[in-house]
């Protein structure tokens, strides 16, 4: 062999080398840049369902229920002066319900409210006022029985106590709940930093494909293999990270649409006061139906443990894929 066809051949296969070194470096460096974005973007996903089920729907339940809860004891206590109960029993049995259960709903809210050291703070006050609540009802249904003008201011009082706008009870826990509901409408839906996210991440596997099959191409034509089973299977691999995923997030993504629209339907029917009792009962069936469509699913932990997997094998497989090419090829010989 002359010198100068010896010549171009080393070239050639020093060309070749390094393009292969090229694809294998490019290979990896979007393997690990879009697994990356990709787990860390379906993670987010899965950590806002998990708060909008554990926390989020229980705290706009919580406080719809207080509220219809609160306003029909008084209406309860009323019922039982006009009716004559109050003579015997105070403001009666279903006020004494309808004021436990508020209670329970209000500690219960102090675990799961989602507005922080705001959403603490109003519940605090809130409990200061029904304190001071209590102490004008209380006389008014046992006290002053045989003395309607003070009675009726002592009713007075407690219900501005519960109403008035802006200080009273049920406007507080309003403002709670409008803070409440802005976050319900941050957990269900992806915003700007998370869409970026996911474009970023299928962008990556786009580039990879591509990569992969230049490879698969390089090899081919320029080295003399056939298809190389591991960059196949690497191929395999990214589809699935392309696509599974991806639908896994849809589906989550429209089960919370599905329960934000079933919390602002429970804070409207806490704002229909023609019949506590039927509001009730709705918020409850409402708030049930929401806990079921956020129930959690086994196969969105599969689905991220199965992403985890196959980002494993897209990383490794090239390397074993290429670089076996490689050091047969050129490096032992070279």
């Amino acid at each position: 062999m002359t010198p100068r066809r010896r010549s171009g051949r080393d070239a050639y296969r020093s060309r070749t080398r390094r393009l292969l070194e090229w694809h294998l470096a490019a290979m990896l460096v979007a393997a690990l840049v879009s697994m990356s974005a990709l787990l860390v973007s379906y993670r987010e996903v899965q950590i806002s369902a998990g708060e909008m089920r554990s926390r989020g729907a229980p705290a706009v339940q919580g406080v719809a229920a207080t509220q219809l809860a609160l306003l029909r004891a008084h209406k309860e206590a009323e019922a039982s002066v006009h009716s004559g109960i109050a003579d015997v029993v105070g403001a009666g049995a279903r006020y004494e319900n309808q004021l436990a259960a508020a209670d329970q709903g209000l500690s219960r809210l102090s675990d799961v409210q989602i507005d922080g050291d705001r959403g603490r703070g109003v519940l605090e006050t809130v409990n200061g006022v029904l304190t001071s609540y209590s102490s004008s009802i209380t006389p008014g249904a046992v006290k002053y029985v045989s003395d309607e003008p003070m009675q009726t201011e002592k009713f007075t009082e407690a219900e501005m106590l519960l109403t008035r706008a802006g200080t009273g009870v049920v406007p507080r826990l309003d403002v709670l709940q409008g803070h409440q509901m802005a976050r319900i409408d941050t957990l269900s839906s992806l915003n700007p930093l998370q869409w970026s996210g996911w474009a970023a991440a299928e962008l990556g596997l786009l580039v990879l494909v591509l990569i992969t099959l230049s490879a698969l191409w390089v090899l081919r034509t320029r080295c003399g293999h056939s298809l190389d089973l591991c960059l196949l299977a690497s191929l395999l691999g990214v589809v699935f990270l392309a696509t599974g995923p991806l639908i896994a997030t849809s589906t989550t993504q429209d089960r919370l649409a599905t329960a934000r629209d079933g919390l602002v339907r429970i804070e409207q029917q806490a704002h229909d006061h023609r019949d506590l009792a039927a509001s009730q009962q709705a918020v409850t069936d409402t708030a049930t139906r929401v806990r079921a469509g956020l129930a959690a699913q086994g196969w969105q932990s599969g689905v991220y443990y199965g992403a985890l997997a196959a980002g494993a094998l897209i990383v490794l497989l090239p390397a074993v894929g290429i670089g076996r090419h490689l050091n047969a090829d050129y490096w032992r010989t070279g």
